[in-house]
């Protein structure tokens, strides 16, 4: 049993003392954070000065449902999770306690709601005219890599294989490396973001012979009261890393028909990139490596066919003689 973890002796245990423990238990913050909303009210609604062992089932189903039962299905399935991993704990400890009921069940993740711009639509907002060579470089990068936003705008030009048309990229949930305390930073396991040629034609043009820092930069020094690391500012301009905030505002500008705030997203290229790769025929397992997915579910999410791919495919159950 961890030395954090102070339970009573004998199976006597509050709803709150398991609670208490359980949280104690997590080693890592984020998760802490996420787990206390789920476990705290769920055992302030059940009653935190009440014997575990004295709670049924259905209370813990209850509590579930008056609490989050009409929020999002993201939300529920998260504070779901939590008494899950709470009352399993406990029980993994000897504690008699309740189990969350079969009959809460995990909600299925609907899909994104984040449209797929047609290729055509693609190029010709990158070929506009008025558009500056960082967000032709921007889009068409995001594009072409089916890569999250926050990735392609952490890459710095020292990290570029423009040959190769290809970039390490610290990833979402990145793992960190194991590392020795006279090391500096801590590094993280990267996987390769790859492009293609139009990528690879609009760096040079964009980095104009800067040769380190990072590539996508705003058009300004940071003010004198703002911190910004080392990594984040090319060094030979003092220019700093273009922030995501800056970068929708800048696709916003460019795409906004009804408004500020109306125009398209940064997250519609990587979803775009991946419908058009799967309606040209790129297995589910292709989609993954490629965006880096680790579930196969988070893909499906994001392939949306076209109406047109749909109708196409469809024609291939006409019989034999439609097509003559």
């Amino acid at each position: 049993m961890p030395a954090a973890v102070q339970l009573p002796a004998g199976k006597a245990l509050t709803v709150r003392a398991a609670a208490d423990a359980f949280l104690d238990s997590l080693r890592n913050p984020n998760t802490v954070r996420s787990y206390s909303t789920g476990v705290g009210r769920t055992g302030e609604r059940i009653g935190e000065g009440r014997p575990l062992g004295s709670v049924a089932d259905d209370e813990i189903g209850e509590a579930l449902e008056l609490l989050w039962g009409t929020t999002a299905v993201n939300t529920w399935n998260a504070r779901r999770a939590a008494v899950l991993s709470w009352l399993g704990w406990c029980e993994s400890y000897g504690y008699d306690g309740p189990a969350v009921p079969a009959w809460t069940k995990r909600l299925a993740v609907p899909d994104s709601e984040t449209p797929a711009r047609s290729k055509m639509a693609v190029d010709r907002l990158i070929a506009r005219r008025e558009v500056h060579q960082r967000g032709k470089t921007l889009w068409r990068m995001l594009y072409e890599t089916a890569a999250r936003a926050e990735e392609v705008l952490g890459v710095n030009i020292e990290d570029l294989d423009l040959a190769a048309r290809r970039c390490p990229v610290k990833a979402k949930s990145a793992r960190s490396k194991a590392r020795r305390r006279s090391q500096a930073r801590e590094d993280f396991v990267r996987e390769t973001m790859y492009g293609d040629a139009g990528t690879a034609r609009l760096l040079p043009r964009l980095l104009k012979g800067r040769i380190r820092g990072p590539v996508f930069v705003t058009h300004r020094r940071p003010g004198p009261g703002k911190v910004v690391s080392p990594r984040d500012v090319c060094p030979d301009t003092g220019l700093a890393r273009l922030s995501y905030g800056q970068a929708r505002a800048l696709l916003d500008e460019h795409t906004a028909l009804r408004g500020p705030g109306t125009g398209w997203n940064l997250h519609e290229y990587r979803h775009s990139a991946l419908t058009h790769l799967g309606e040209q025929g790129a297995s589910l397992l292709m989609l993954m490596a490629t965006s880096r997915h680790k579930k196969s579910e988070n893909v499906r999410r994001y392939f949306k066919p076209s109406p047109e791919a749909i109708a196409e495919l469809t024609s291939l159950l006409a019989p034999g003689d439609s097509h003559r």
